[in-house]
């Protein structure tokens, strides 16, 4: 799948998943950062060039918006999750779900495949 239709096709990219997960409470450009990191134990980081394309595709698909009178720091643009990138997310979620149980059907059936084997 093009990176490009990701948001149409509704199947988030790695970077896009984590960023809007971090949406889920309004944070501005460097908290989304941070959020990641730690959420992942350092497993995965999102740069600025990454993090900034994405909100501007978001936006685009009204997954995220610009929160107004939020944050302590006014020159800072935080942004929040809509109601349409909630879904997103949550759809994601049981997406990837489905994908790991997949993942662990295919090596049960190998393990017992080479079991039988042997």
């Amino acid at each position: 799948m093009s990176r490009n239709n990701s948001f149409t096709a509704q199947q988030l990219t790695d970077s896009a998943y984590y960023i809007l997960l971090s949406m889920l409470a309004p944070r501005h450009g460097y908290a989304i950062m941070k959020y990641i990191e730690e959420l992942t134990d350092g497993e995965i980081t999102i740069g600025p060039a990454t993090l900034y394309t994405l909100i501007r595709k978001m936006q685009e698909a009204d997954y995220i918006v610009l929160g107004e009178g939020e944050g302590e720091d006014e020159r800072r643009k935080t942004y929040r999750v809509t109601e349409k990138g909630r879904t997103a997310i949550l759809n994601e979620i049981e997406r990837r779900s489905r994908m790991a149980e997949h993942g662990k059907k295919a090596i049960n059936m190998q393990e017992v495949d080479n079991n039988g084997e042997k």
